[in-house]
């Protein structure tokens, strides 16, 4: 399943694809900053002048502080990815919301994605009540999943990309074989369709 389902559109209305007259996709990833992947994509994207969209977990940041101001310092939009990576399917709500606000403070901003795109409506309903842009995806590659190889994930981008779409990849150590193999690959196709590769903001 590369895109959401419907149904879920209907359940967790959330930002899943960015409506846009012009030729514009949103790089995003996840799960950083991570000291094994994050530096080689901020190199990749500042090598072809394309600005992404980084969501952080809490942890990772406070581990990693100088990694996190790089990414700003370089012109990348980041959100907020909870502190631990949670689940929210998984996760008492009250816990969840907890962890989100915490992670919130590192951040700086309203942007948060759900970790796995696994949250309830009833959370989802209650983080729109406290202010949070909740952003999904519309493409999401699998860069974590060593099945998928940097081929499978260039093919999956030219199959579903489409005017506004939000792609996940991330910047964790797990997908960093795939990831930092077949990024510059992507950008240099969606550049070649015409794409404009921006930050959610």
């Amino acid at each position: 399943m590369y895109q959401p389902p419907k149904i879920l559109h209907l359940l967790c209305p959330a930002e899943y694809r960015i409506p846009t007259a012009g030729r514009e996709v949103y790089l995003t990833f996840d799960d950083g900053p991570c000291p094994e992947t994050t530096p080689t994509i901020l190199d990749i994207l500042r090598q072809h002048n394309v600005k992404a969209t980084f969501f952080c977990v809490g942890d990772n940041i406070v581990k990693h502080p100088e990694l996190f101001a790089q990414i700003k310092a370089e012109g990348h939009q980041v959100g907020n990815h909870t502190m631990h990576h949670s689940k929210g399917f998984y996760t008492n709500t009250n816990d969840y919301l907890n962890e989100i606000d915490e992670c919130a403070t590192l951040v700086g901003n309203n942007l948060f994605r759900p970790p796995h795109g696994l949250i309830t409506p009833r959370q989802n309903a209650m983080l729109k009540n406290k202010g949070y842009k909740i952003i999904q995806w519309d493409v999401i590659t699998y860069d974590w999943d060593s099945d998928h190889t940097p081929e499978k994930i260039l093919n999956t981008i030219k199959q579903y990309t489409r005017n506004g779409s939000i792609i996940v990849m991330h910047d964790s150590e797990k997908a960093a074989p795939r990831v930092l193999e077949v990024l510059e690959d992507i950008i240099i196709w969606l550049k070649q369709e015409g794409y404009k590769l921006t930050t959610l903001t």
